[in-house]
This record gives structure tokens, C-alpha cells and sequence, in this order.
């Protein structure tokens, strides 16, 4: 199994730039998976911290980095970054990596249940515990299931879907993926089957919900910000619209300093800027596009801590 973990890291070097390395810094990889950008930060850092929350990720990372001598390996969800770091004696970091979504591994291995490609169990579950794609496909009414699928997955056909999700499980659960795109295909109009596979938004949607990616990324975020020393950065890495604006949104707010109205003339809230933007944003280049597909909708931010 460890072997097999392969996961192309997006925006591989220009991640590791964002991060200042040095051999005075302590640095989180937040979601380090099959730990291609954790290798890297631990050769030019004092001390690598890499968190992820996938059991077979963390077999992966004690197989390949777990030696090292700067390098520890932690299993824990990336909201708990200060937990993790008060467990082990560290007050502060100089840089915090976040690789977000699903890495190339879940999506590749069948038992997972995150590909539509291939047929497996429902499952898409990261950390192999709590509800299950299964749970949510067959218990949830057909008004979430579209709230969901909509909200999450940006998928205009949501309603449509979720009416034919519910229809098929009152003859028998559904209970594998192709099973599911199948389902996906039927809620469709032909003109829509052209335009790339019709499961990916809904997917996306249920494995986002699976997982409370959305909703515990902020969290992750001002946990990773309290564990800043100054100076230090944050760098994430975002592959779909959603999880990018959340970035986007925290990272303005960080760097936001007077609120008062434009028609006072002096600044009376005494707000101030926490940090700033390294740069505004940047995409994978068209090489990195053709040889990654996955890389296509990927985009770095980075702040740094005053």
C-alpha cells in the first residue's frame, strides 16, 4: 500500500518558495498526504511537523520521512494544528502548508469511493471514520441532497438529481459509485454529457460534505494563524472555487486595517493590517496543466504575519 501512495504535488515549487525556508524554520505541513512537499520543506528547515488525518497517508509518511531526524508525523485533522503543536512543546511556527482537497492517492485507489472512474464502495471519507458517502446518498432527504449537491458542487442539475437519487434507493440502496454516476448520467440532458463526466460536480459535492472540508477550513486557517511567530506564513494550496474564496476571504480580512468610514478624517477603530499578501495569487503554468490534468483549477495564496 505505501508504495503505491503517489500523489503528484501541485505548485510544487512555487509552495516550497512561498514558505522563506531556512534552517532556523519550524514549519506545519497541514496536509501533508503522501509527502512530496514535506520531503522537500525538511531538507531546508530546522523542523517539519506533517499532519494528515488519512490513516494510510500516515503508514505512508512514517515509511518514506518518519526517520528523519527533524521530521515528526502526527494524525490529527488540520483544525487541530494548535493542539498538535501544544502536544509536542512548540509555541510557535515560522510556516504552515496547506494542500487542500483530495490527493491524487484517494482518488486513484478503487476501495476509496472518491472516483467516479472506478467502481468501489461509497465511501469518500479521508480520516475512514464518521458518515460515509454511502450514509449521505441513502439517508439524507431529497431537499438536502439537493441543498448539497447545488451548494457544494455548483451543479445547475442538483434538483433533478437528487429527485432520481431518491426515486432509485426506494427500490434498493446505492450502494457503489458507478451505481451513483449512473444515477448522475440518467439527470441529465444529452447536450450536458459533452461536457466532460456528468459526475464530477455532484462528487465533489458529496465528498466536500463527507468530509466538512468547507466548514472546517476557516477554522483551520485562524488555528494555523495563532501558531504564526512573526513573520511567518501561511502558504494553501485551493483546487476548486469554494475552498479558494474561503482562502481569499480569510487572508483579506487578515490584511484589512481601518474600517471606518471613508468620511472620517481621522481613523478612530485603531484597526490594524495583521499581515500581508506575498503575492495575489498564482496558477499551475501550461506545462505543469498538460503533464497534471488535476493541476488545471489549482491556486497558491500566501500570507505572512506581521
Amino acid at each position: 500500500m505505501c508504495t503505491d501512495y503517489n500523489h503528484k504535488s501541485v505548485l510544487f515549487d512555487e509552495a516550497v518558495a512561498a514558505l522563506e525556508l531556512n534552517e532556523s524554520k519550524t514549519v506545519v505541513d497541514a496536509t501533508a498526504g503522501g509527502g512530496g512537499h514535506s520531503r522537500e520543506i525538511a531538507k531546508h528547515a530546522k523542523r517539519l511537523i506533517a499532519i494528515d488525518q488519512d490513516p494510510d497517508a500516515i503508514s505512508v509518511l512514517n515509511e518514506r520521512i518518519g526517520a528523519l531526524p527533524n521530521v515528526t508525523v502526527v494524525q490529527s485533522n488540520f483544525t487541530e494544528i494548535k493542539t498538535v503543536l501544544e502536544n509536542l512543546g512548540i509555541e510557535t511556527v515560522d510556516g504552515v502548508l496547506f494542500d487542500l482537497g483530495v490527493s491524487s492517492y484517494q482518488l486513484d485507489n478503487g476501495d476509496r469511493g472518491f472516483s467516479y472512474h472506478k467502481d468501489a464502495p461509497l465511501d469518500m471519507r479521508m480520516s475512514k471514520q464518521g458518515i460515509s458517502a454511502y450514509d449521505v446518498v441513502n439517508t439524507y432527504s431529497e431537499t438536502a441532497l439537493a441543498d448539497i449537491i447545488w451548494k457544494y458542487g455548483e451543479e445547475k442539475y442538483s434538483r433533478s438529481i437528487a429527485s432520481n437519487i431518491i426515486k432509485a434507493r426506494a427500490t434498493k440502496n446505492i450502494s457503489t459509485t458507478f451505481e451513483l454516476a449512473d444515477i448522475i448520467r440518467t439527470s441529465m440532458p444529452a447536450k450536458e454529457l459533452k461536457k466532460g463526466h456528468p459526475a464530477r460536480k455532484t462528487f465533489q459535492a458529496i465528498r466536500i460534505e463527507v468530509n466538512g472540508e468547507l466548514d472546517r477550513l476557516p477554522k483551520a486557517l485562524d488555528s494555523a494563524f495563532d501558531c504564526l511567530s512573526h513573520g511567518g506564513i501561511i502558504a494553501a494550496i485551493t483546487f476548486h472555487s469554494l475552498e479558494d474564496r474561503i482562502v481569499k476571504e480569510k487572508f483579506a480580512e487578515w490584511t484589512r486595517g481601518c474600517t471606518c468610514p471613508k468620511e472620517f478624517p481621522v481613523c478612530v477603530c485603531g484597526n490594524k493590517p495583521k499581515g500581508e499578501l506575498l503575492f495575489k495569487s498564482k496558477t499551475p503554468g501550461e506545462n505543469e496543466m498538460q503533464s497534471n490534468p488535476r493541476a488545471r483549477s489549482a491556486r497558491l495564496r500566501a500570507f505572512k504575519k506581521y
